[in-house]
C-alpha cells in the first residue's frame, strides 16, 4: 500500500524564490507576509527589502544625505516606512509652541517632495529647511518646492489632466530620526481659474478640527507646466499658521499615532468638512462684525440725534 507524501509547506521552498516573491509585494502586503510565520518574518525583515520599496515608493530618497541619514541601522527603511507611508492620526489637541516647550521643536526639517503624473514622476525634490531661526519661527510657515526663477519646469503628460497628479510630501527630523507624510496622495480639490487658463490642485491632510496642512499646485492648462508647488498648514479660522505653531503641529504628528490608509474619497470628504466648518465660522465672525457695525452706528445715531435736540431746544 502505497504511503502518502508529506505535504509540501512553504519553508519547503528555496529562500531566493520567496525573496523574489516577496519583491513584488507593496509596503502593507509586504508587512502582512512578515506576520505569517517566522519564516516569512526572516525574509520579510532583509533589509534589501525594505530600502528598494522605500527607494521605489519615494524617489527622492535617492539624495545622498537621506541615504546617509537612512543607513544609520538595518531597520532604519523600514521604521521610515511605517513612519511615512500611512496617515497620522487626527491630533485632538493642537500643542502650544511658547516658553520652555520651544527648545523641542525640530531644529530642521528635510521635506523628500514627488509628484507624479499618471504614475510617472515629474518632480522629485529635497528641501533642507532651517527651521530653528526667528525669522523662520515668526513667519508663515510656508515650503515651497519649486522656484519661478527655475528654467525647467514639471510638466504633465497630458495637460488636461491635472487629477491624475499623485503626490507624497514628506517631513523628516534628521535628530530625532523621525518622518511623517504631511498631505494626501491623491487631490482633495480642484479648482480651475477659466480667466487666467490655471488650475489649482489642492492637497491636504486634516489633522483635527483645528488645523490642516495642505499644498496647491498650480498648472497651466495650456501648456500642462506646473509653476507652482507650496505647502502650508493653516487653522480652522483660514488664517496660517505661524513656523513656530507649524513645527508644533509637525512635531506631535511624528511622535502621534499612525491610521490605515484612507481612500481618496475619505480624504476629500475629510477636507470637505473641515472647509465647511471654516466656511461657517468665518460667517459666524462676519455676523459678528455686523452686529457691531449696527450697534456702532446705532450709537452714533442716537447721539447725533440728541446732540441736534439739545441744539434745536437749547
Amino acid at each position: 500500500m502505497a504511503t502518502a507524501s508529506p505535504a509540501t509547506t512553504i519553508e519547503d521552498l528555496h529562500p531566493d524564490m520567496l525573496t523574489r516573491a516577496l519583491r513584488h509585494l507593496d509596503g502593507p502586503a509586504l508587512a502582512a507576509a512578515s506576520c505569517a510565520n517566522v519564516h516569512l518574518r526572516s525574509l520579510a525583515s532583509q533589509p534589501d527589502l525594505w530600502c528598494d520599496l522605500c527607494l521605489a515608493t519615494w524617489p527622492a530618497l535617492h539624495h545622498p544625505r537621506l541615504l546617509r541619514l537612512l543607513s544609520f541601522s538595518p531597520n532604519s527603511y523600514r521604521s521610515f516606512f511605517s513612519d511615512a507611508f500611512p496617515s497620522p492620526s487626527p491630533l485632538t489637541v493642537i500643542p502650544p509652541a511658547a516658553g520652555d516647550d520651544e527648545a523641542s521643536l525640530p531644529s530642521e526639517l528635510i521635506s523628500a517632495v514627488d509628484l507624479r503624473h499618471r504614475g510617472s514622476p515629474i518632480l522629485s525634490r529635497v528641501l533642507e529647511t532651517d527651521t530653528s531661526t526667528a525669522w523662520f519661527r515668526g513667519a508663515h510657515f510656508r515650503l515651497d518646492a519649486l522656484d519661478p526663477k527655475d528654467s525647467s519646469l514639471p510638466t504633465l503628460l497630458t495637460a488636461a489632466t491635472p487629477e491624475d497628479l499623485t503626490l507624497n510630501w514628506i517631513f523628516i527630523d534628521p535628530q530625532r530620526r523621525r518622518a511623517v507624510r504631511g498631505t494626501s496622495r491623491r487631490p482633495v480639490a480642484i479648482d480651475r481659474h477659466w480667466i487666467t487658463g490655471e488650475t489649482v490642485v489642492r492637497f491636504a491632510t486634516v489633522l483635527g478640527d483645528g488645523c490642516a496642512i495642505g499644498v496647491v499646485a498650480t498648472c497651466v492648462e495650456e501648456t500642462g507646466q506646473v509653476r507652482e508647488v507650496s505647502l502650508t498648514a493653516e487653522c480652522v479660522d483660514g488664517v496660517c499658521l505661524s513656523g513656530r505653531d507649524g513645527l508644533a503641529v509637525l512635531r506631535a504628528a511624528m511622535e502621534g499615532s499612525r491610521r490605515r490608509e484612507e481612500a481618496a474619497e475619505a480624504e476629500r470628504r475629510r477636507w470637505e468638512e473641515f472647509s465647511g466648518l471654516r466656511m461657517r465660522r468665518k460667517e459666524a465672525v462676519s455676523r459678528r462684525e455686523q452686529m457691531v457695525d449696527l450697534a456702532c452706528a446705532a450709537v452714533a445715531a442716537a447721539g447725533f440725534v440728541a446732540l441736534f435736540a439739545v441744539t434745536v431746544f437749547r
